[in-house]
């Protein structure tokens, strides 16, 4: 096959790769982030004052999930490998889909708790599987464009998902049941539904994949099986070992700050914007706190997308995740000494645009040099890893808030733990990848 077709199948290839499956395991994220953080629209809109929950105990079982989800998520994306991605996911979504259902009926602050922490029991393995599922559709060259379309459905989330949000709890009093319950169920529903139809919908090989040409499945399966070769030829990572790689740590905790920063804005912004009327007496109603909550995000979508197109053409380096997470650390802080809603808001979205940067692009490392079992172990402790941040940084946050009485310390230490994201990638910037990157390749074919 001459070198013009084999471009022309590659291109083609990975088109119908992005635009088939990408979108769904996206729509299954969207649907993923927006139940986990569905507790952060309920609770300044009714729940904490019917449970009567303090700052800290509204932390506090925001970060539970992640104590269900730590617990099984390395065994979760395991049995994800071995059993096939199609199987697993749809089984975790309907399984997370029912557990979200429940909190239509929570009625004390321990069952608050309970079903946090068993709603991260249920969701544990999907983001990684997902990662893992992409990963073993798209070849290192063109993994981080793909990634970066997966992961716009995060800003996205509560781009359509805040206003969405507070259209189901102004329907405070549908079936006799309050705005957030009304909310919790309306969240819940799509994920069972989506998992039902991820059965029948995913595929779990290229090899298996009819949509594709012969020619299609062929260059892919042989592309992949090549770069499959050429990381266990030179890292020969098991599962084992990846659980005790030096480098799979200290990319998990570069993970750890992102997320540690992701978390703090995501569970607490709507908080935050809820106080703007103590703070500058502003008053909002409960669909405009809905839309300012969605405000950061657009922007952070589209600087996702520009900033990964961007690491596409120069090939992903460790500076295009350390440099969003200085801009973050330095940003995230200086959000709550401004003057007006309005500043605080526009600070915050150079905060977004920072973290959702760095994300897609982070997670293009991992893949280079971990294969098989050991990719699967590998890719979920480091989410495993960052997932501690998603307990330490809202517990911590409305901890620092109920000793404070603001926001202004714990967002200095959410600045703090991003900082430490940039400084820990200048080691990352001095290791080398078992598979080239995209201008590495390039520069060796001209």
């Amino acid at each position: 096959m001459t070198e013009p077709e084999v471009s022309a199948v590659e291109r083609s290839a990975i088109s119908k790769v992005s635009w088939r499956l990408t979108p769904f395991i996206g729509l299954m994220f969207f649907i993923n982030f927006l139940d986990r953080t569905a507790v952060s629209f309920a609770g300044p809109n009714g729940m904490s004052r019917d449970l009567g929950l303090t700052a800290s105990q509204f932390g506090f079982a925001a970060g539970i999930f992640f104590l269900g989800y730590i617990l099984l998520e390395v065994p979760s994306n395991l049995a994800l490998h071995k059993f096939g991605a199609r199987r697993w996911l749809a089984r975790i979504m309907v399984t997370w889909g029912i557990v979200a259902l429940l909190f239509t009926w929570v009625s004390s602050v321990e069952g608050l708790y309970i079903l946090r922490f068993l709603l991260g029991v249920a969701e544990a393995g999907f983001f990684p599987g997902a990662i893992l599922y992409l990963s073993l559709w798209v070849p290192a060259r063109h993994r981080n464009k793909v990634l970066a379309l997966f992961y716009v459905a995060q800003p996205l989330t509560i781009v359509i998902g805040a206003p969405f949000a507070s259209l189901l709890l102004g329907a405070d009093g549908m079936m006799g049941l309050a705005g957030w319950r009304i909310m919790f169920f309306g969240v819940a529903i799509p994920a069972i539904l989506v998992g039902i139809v991820a059965w029948f919908y995913l595929v779990d090989r290229p090899a298996d994949a009819k949509w594709l040409t012969t020619a299609e499945r062929e260059w892919l399966t042989g592309e992949l099986a090549k770069e499959e070769k050429a990381k266990a030829g030179k890292h020969n990572i098991l599962a084992s070992g990846a659980l005790l790689n030096g480098r799979v740590w200290l990319l998990s905790f570069i993970y750890f700050g992102l997320i540690y920063g992701l978390y703090a804005l995501a569970f607490f912004l709507p908080t935050i914007i809820g106080g703007f009327e103590a703070q500058f007496g502003t008053k909002f109603d409960v669909m405009q706190k809905g839309l300012i909550t969605a405000i950061p995000y657009l922007p952070a979508a589209a600087a996702l997308l520009l900033w990964s197109r961007h690491a596409a053409k120069t090939g992903v380096k460790p500076w295009h995740v350390g440099l969003p997470a200085l801009i973050g650390a330095l940003s995230i802080p200086a959000a709550l000494f401004m003057n007006s809603p309005a500043a605080t808001v526009a600070v915050i979205t150079i905060t977004a645009c920072a973290i959702f940067s760095a994300l897609p692009n982070f997670w293009a490392i991992p893949a280079r040099f971990l294969s098989g079992a050991g990719a699967a172990a590998g890719i979920a402790l480091i989410n495993t890893v960052g997932n501690v941040a998603g307990f330490a940084a809202p517990f911590i946050t409305g901890a620092v808030k109920d000793a404070t009485g603001s926001f202004q310390v714990a967002m200095l230490v959410v600045g703090g733990f991003m900082m430490l994201s940039a400084v820990l990638t200048l080691v990352v910037s001095r290791q080398r990848d078992a598979v080239p990157d995209a201008a590495a390749m390039a520069a060796r074919s001209a």
